[in-house]
């Protein structure tokens, strides 16, 4: 029996967003995701429904993966949230999971 995860999305590509929902399908999991890609779709979704995981790009026009990890804070929610990036670098994952990502995971990696 497959497993029900509700993942939010905080990615501004809509192609890499459905790579990374095809990779939990084949793990296992049926994903129920929305996708945003700036702090207010964020904040509202985050307002709006409950998840149980946020997978986030690290960088993206608008927003950017530690203000995500700021505004998870500032809500004060706990919920597990996946950094990934194009662009691998020890000093980004650093940063990363300094400012509270449950993990960092490079594009290229996937």
């Amino acid at each position: 029996m497959k497993k029900q995860l509700k993942v939010l999305f905080v990615e501004d590509s809509e192609s890499d967003a459905l790579l990374l929902l095809r990779y939990l399908r084949q793990y296992g999991y049926t994903p129920v995701s929305e996708r945003v890609d700036d702090a207010a779709g964020m904040s509202e979704t985050l307002d709006r429904e409950s998840w149980d995981i946020i997978i986030c790009d690290f960088v993206m026009p608008r927003f950017s993966g530690l203000a995500a990890l700021r505004l998870l804070q500032q809500k004060g929610l706990d919920l597990p949230c996946i950094i990934i990036s194009g662009k691998a670098g020890e000093d980004i994952a650093v940063s990363a999971m300094k400012a509270g990502a449950q993990d960092f995971i490079t594009k290229d990696n996937l």
